[in-house]
């Protein structure tokens, strides 16, 4: 077979992706750039047409993954064995010995050859990498056979099944080969011009990777591994520095040339890259991505003498990426290949507050409502256009999940909502902050700075719906009193009635429930603004901001726990009814009561707190949790630390009183300046307005579903009557829509009994499996449930208590330092008085837990932020509370003594041991 010259290329026969690839054109636009790229030439596509047969016995298109990978395998071997060319074999020696002489060592590297329309290996839209054979530290006894190696390597298994699943054909392929200098390298570093973690361009900072040895073991993840996070503007480095042990290094003996070998101990802890070298790489870096005009991943390697050279480079492909495939063969035989999947986040961090543990399919299905129903409103008033509100309905009803039994964000579709609203890429880290993502995902400027632009063109909008916000919300309560007020009493109503006011009650939720959340919005924007001037003008009084929130008029949070107080006080004053609800059961207590035996002025106190306050208990947005309003002698467990301290509602409002006066105190003292002084107080004014408004609302959300249990408890005992269900309590393993359906005549499935014991088996499971972290991802396009059952917890095991960490850290929501010994509540049925004089440590709390803060001396929680319900509470009751600490529950022993200091954010353990004495 007549050979051309043509087929082995090099200089500006390198220059054409349908001749050599994209790979090796660009390596030649960067040597014509003056970057250090070593020498090399190149085999062309049409080397390998002239010189490979073609490959018989394809399956087709069509076929099963094990049918595609015996006919690749069968392939790969066929090709591997052929001879070169004679003519074709003695110009690539000839060019071998030409570059690096006849005891010099190359690379030898396979890249897919570009078609007509561009597309190819290392293409712009679909770089192919990783599909391809390379060979590293090849003389020249060798050079021939890792030609034909990776001519062989259009047939990797991987590579065939890739290209089947673009719908291209594998036999249609060309490779080029290039054979390039062999730099000895003793380190080697992969720079991303564009951080491929972040959305859109990424343009901010740059990461680069970097590993001893050479860069087979950053690209194959063979080596231990640096990393440097450079900001673009300031070439500010910050170095995440690991213990390296392994490297990959040269080994003679393997045909590629290259083993992983032991890092020497001396180079262990040291970074692999000084920041000068960093420098240096960026720099280059930089100069790539000008010359291809756009975002770059780019390979090098530094000789001993500190020489950078760069070896490769290809765009950064920063949004849903062509899949590096590496199959498992095995597993891939009997089925279809689907390239990896996107995942999807998920967090129930703050979540909990509301929905902790495990959760029935009533309570699920009748919060996916109200997200859906509240958001929704919240959108429209935002101004979000209703075309844009079609678009998105589908993240709408999947806000939150139910994934075994538990309640979780799904993260995907709040990012799509909320990137909905004018001004969310900047409030983004604080909204991130408070469901926990500590690793807020990377916002280049050019978002930040269309979203100020489009924040400026609605601030008049805004600045309106802000200034309507105080009568708006008035509007509001008026509505929601008057709703409220005409469900208080369900006792003679038919099922039709129930069903008739329930579904009156949630349609007009949803025309007005968005304006708590609009409130919320205002109040993250007034927090941000807050926590900017007071870090400006009083830079040593973070610890101020708490007590400044706190000293504002009370909420109906506060009005109800002043009612309890009141409540506490009329039993004191009755020493009969005071050693009944001591010392008697509650029930026994309450028919008492009922019956008029402690004087009917009692009885009209009592029952005046249950009718305005009754929803409001321990995780009181659970329907299967009653509340008061069904079992009203619940009401006595509460009383009794507020009557055996002897609180009054009058030193109450003193404690408050003085907490105000402080914070003014404060304020004066650490901004001398009055007009400075003012605009503080104004935003101080406007934030405690939105903690108001925010308190008042949950409460009302309280009794929103208050009611709601109401209706379904007294569907669930029609339906028990006549015997669709065994119990009452069955109901809470039904949805909402199935409960009303077997009334409404639009059940599906008739066998009640049937889906209660499947729901029920289902959560006992999950209960076994125990809790998942916090935060994970799954499988963007496998089932749920079947991605659940493969998920492996990867989360850190538990801090074993014996061995707790001295010093914990967390968010300072609430000033002040007190010693006392932990009261670590993990089930919230705990009595009021065992945490009485404690500090309660738990891993969140809900609008429920009050009895237990009243009591305590201050709180520790592992979740929540500035704004969470703990914070607030802790603010309003005036005592040390710290959120946001890590495994407090696990890493604080119950009964130990500690010290919580909520000025400096820090929870330090004093003793070891619940036996411990106070250091």
């Amino acid at each position: 077979m007549k050979q051309s010259p043509d087929l082995v290329v090099d200089g500006a026969g390198l220059c054409d992706p349908m001749l050599v690839g994209h790979k090796f054109a660009r390596q030649y636009q960067m040597q014509l750039a003056d970057l250090p790229v070593p020498a090399f030439f190149c085999l062309t596509g049409e080397a390998f047409q002239n010189s490979v047969p073609a490959v018989g016995g394809f399956p087709g298109m069509e076929a099963s993954n094990a049918e595609l990978i015996t006919w690749a395998n069968a392939a790969h071997e066929h090709v591997r064995g052929i001879a070169l060319p004679a003519q074709l074999a003695d110009r690539i020696l000839d060019q071998f010995d030409a570059m690096v002489g006849a005891e010099g060592k190359v690379a030898v590297r396979a890249c897919a050859v570009a078609t007509l329309d561009g597309a190819g290996e290392d293409g712009a839209d679909d770089p192919f990498a990783g599909l391809s054979d390379s060979f590293l530290y090849v003389d020249r006894a060798t050079v021939l056979a890792r030609v034909a190696d990776c001519w062989a390597s259009l047939y990797n298994p991987e590579a065939v099944l890739y290209r089947v699943s673009r719908g291209v054909d594998p036999r249609e392929g060309r490779i080029a080969v290039g054979i390039q200098l062999m730099v000895p390298g003793v380190r080697s570093f992969v720079v991303f011009t564009g951080d491929p973690r972040g959305a859109t361009d990424g343009r901010d900072q740059m990461v680069v990777a970097a590993a001893h040895g050479i860069g087979e073991g950053i690209v194959q993840e063979k080596a231990d591994i640096d990393h440097y996070f450079v900001d673009r503007a300031t070439d500010a480095v910050e170095a995440r520095v690991v213990h390296k042990a392994v490297m990959v290094g040269v080994d003679p003996d393997r045909p590629a040339g290259t083993t992983q070998l032991s890092v020497p101990p001396h180079l262990s802890e040291a970074p692999v890259l000084s920041d000068p070298d960093i420098l240096l790489v960026c720099q280059l870096a930089r100069m790539t991505e000008r010359l291809f005009s756009g975002p770059q991943d780019i390979e090098g390697t530094i000789t001993s003498d500190g020489a950078i050279h760069l070896v490769q480079s290809r765009p950064v492909v920063l949004s849903n990426p062509a899949p590096h495939i590496r199959p498992n063969t095995e597993e891939a035989e009997n089925s279809t290949y689907q390239a990896p999947s996107p995942q999807v986040p998920w967090t129930n961090h703050n979540l909990t507050e509301s929905f902790p543990g495990l959760t029935g399919a009533l309570t699920y299905s009748q919060a996916r409502t109200f997200y859906r129903v509240g958001f929704e409103d919240f959108y429209r008033r935002m101004g979000v256009a209703p075309r844009s509100l079609r678009r998105n309905r589908n993240h709408l009803d999947r806000m939150i999940g139910y994934l075994d039994g538990r309640v979780y964000y799904r993260l995907d579709a709040w990012y799509a909502l909320h990137g909905q609203i004018p001004g969310f890429p900047l409030m983004r880290p604080l909204w991130e902050r408070s469901l926990g993502l500590t690793d807020s995902a990377h916002q280049p400027r050019e978002l930040i700075r269309t979203a100020r632009l489009r924040l400026a063109l609605k601030l008049p909008r805004l600045a309106w719906l802000c200034a309507r916000q105080p009568s708006q919300l008035r509007s509001f309560m008026r509505w929601w009193d008057r709703l409220a007020s005409d469900s208080s009493t369900l006792d003679t109503c038919s099922p039709e009635e129930l069903i008739t006011r329930y579904r009156r009650l949630w349609a007009e939720a949803e025309q007005h429930w968005g304006i708590t959340l609009v409130t919320s919005y205002f109040g993250l924007a007034g927090l941000s603004i807050a926590q900017l001037l007071l870090r400006r003008w009083a830079p040593e009084s973070d610890s101020l901001m708490p007590r400044l929130v706190a000293a504002g008029k009370p909420n109906r949070t506060v009005l109800a726990l002043r009612s309890t107080i009141t409540l506490a006080e009329l039993v004191n004053a009755q020493p009969d009814l005071r050693s009944a609800v001591l010392e008697r059961s509650e029930r026994e207590v309450w028919d008492e009561i009922t019956a008029g035996a402690h004087g009917a002025e009692t009885y009209a106190a009592f029952r005046q707190h249950l009718v305005t306050y009754g929803d409001r208990a321990l995780h009181d947005l659970k329907l299967e949790v009653l509340t008061p309003r069904q079992e009203p002698w619940m009401l006595l467990s509460t009383l009794k630390p507020f009557v055996t301290q002897g609180t009054t509602v009058a030193g109450s409002i003193a404690d408050e009183q003085r907490t105000r006066r402080e914070a003014r105190e404060a304020l004066q003292e650490a901004c001398r300046s009055p007009l400075r002084r003012s605009a503080l107080n104004l935003a101080f004014a406007f934030l405690r307005f939105a903690v108001k408004a925010r308190e008042d609302t949950r409460f009302c959300r309280s009794q929103l579903y208050g009611i709601s249990r109401d209706v379904l408890r007294r569907l669930a005992e029609h339906l028990t009557a006549s015997g669709m269900l065994d119990r009452v309590e069955d109901v809470f393993h039904l949805q909402v829509e199935e409960v009303l359906g077997a009334f409404d005549g639009t059940l599906p499935a008739t066998d009640l009994r049937g889906l209660v014991h499947l729901r029920r088996t289902a959560l006992d499971q999950a209960a076994e499996a125990g809790d998942r972290p916090a935060y994970f991802s799954l499988p963007r396009d496998i089932p749920v449930p079947v991605a659940l059952a493969h998920f492996h917890d990867e989360a850190t095991p538990a801090t074993d208590a014996t061995g707790a960490q001295e010093l914990l850290h967390g968010m300072a929501s609430s000033t002040g330092v007190i010693r006392a010994r932990a009261k670590v509540v993990l089930d919230p049925t705990v009595a009021p008085e065992d945490c009485a004089d404690r500090i309660l440590v738990a891993r969140e709390t809900d609008p429920g837990w009050l009895p237990l803060m009243m009591v305590a001396k201050g709180l520790v929680v592992e979740r929540g932020s500035l704004v969470s319900h703990t914070a607030i509470s802790g603010r309003i009751l005036g005592i040390p509370t710290l959120v946001a600490v890590e495994n407090a529950t696990r890493a604080i022993p119950d009964g130990a003594w500690i010290e919580l200091d909520a000025g400096s954010g820090t929870v330090r353990v004093l003793s070891s041991s619940v036996d411990g004495s106070q250091a």
